[in-house]
């Protein structure tokens, strides 16, 4: 009997010794901000093709599908970021955004041919980055973030990770972001945007390439001497 209750208390203190659930994941979490450190330290720039599905449940449901590709380049500190949207809906609509030197653009052609210039954009930088070269010290930063395992995603191992932005502005509009990381790149392979009561975006990306030369007119986009020029 002496021996059975021994055996007993020995198992006891052996599973009160182990980790918690949460020491697990933060152990994890901690591997996982090391790795993206490494990566993005060799980040410099990617391509990808994607595909952004803002869907609204409420009140009425709706649904916008954009498609094009995107361009991330980080030289030093410097950062910058393009996506060509393609069509909208199926249909062609051709709208560049890009993000340089602080300031976000957004180019409509067609029958609009107009350039919006949004000046105050550069404190939103981290968060356009997500994903594309940001360091797991960088995210740490601007978000509270949650380990929540591994996920394969068309034959690539990732980390799922879901982040709450620190800045009440920032997190007002976007109450939680979930992300599928490829630490080996420091890339995202799928987002989800929590955009409050009703609304969500889900951006998956494809074809990505990575640390390869861009294309020369990747962060431009054509204008004429009819192009309206608007700053907000």
């Amino acid at each position: 009997m002496r021996t059975l209750s021994k055996l007993v208390f020995a198992v006891s203190m052996a599973l009160w010794l182990l980790p918690t659930p949460a020491a697990f994941a933060a152990e994890n979490l901690d591997s996982v901000l090391r790795k993206l450190d490494a990566s993005a330290a060799r980040f410099k720039s990617t391509s990808a093709d994607f595909q952004f599905d803002s869907v609204q449940t409420d009140p009425i449901e709706d649904r916008e599908v954009q498609k094009g590709t995107i361009y991330f380049e980080r030289t030093g500190t410097s950062f910058q970021m393009a996506a060509h949207i393609q069509t909208i809906n199926g249909k062609p609509t051709p709208k560049v955004y890009t993000y340089s030197k602080g300031a976000f653009r957004l180019w409509e052609g067609g029958n609009l041919n107009k350039v919006t210039t949004f000046a105050k954009a550069s404190k939103f930088e981290s968060y356009m980055m997500l994903g594309f070269g940001a360091s797991g010290k960088a995210m740490a930063e601007k978000w509270n973030i949650t380990y929540v395992g591994p996920e394969t995603l068309d034959g690539v191992k990732t980390e799922k990770l879901e982040l709450v932005a620190k800045d009440p502005e920032v997190r007002r509009n976007l109450p939680k972001v979930t992300v599928w990381m490829d630490t080996d790149r420091a890339i995202s392979l799928k987002q989800v945007f929590d955009e409050g009561p009703g609304q969500y975006r889900v951006s998956v990306y494809f074809n990505i390439k990575v640390n390869e030369q861009l294309p020369g007119d990747a962060f431009t986009f054509k204008t004429d001497s009819q192009t309206q020029y608007i700053s907000r």
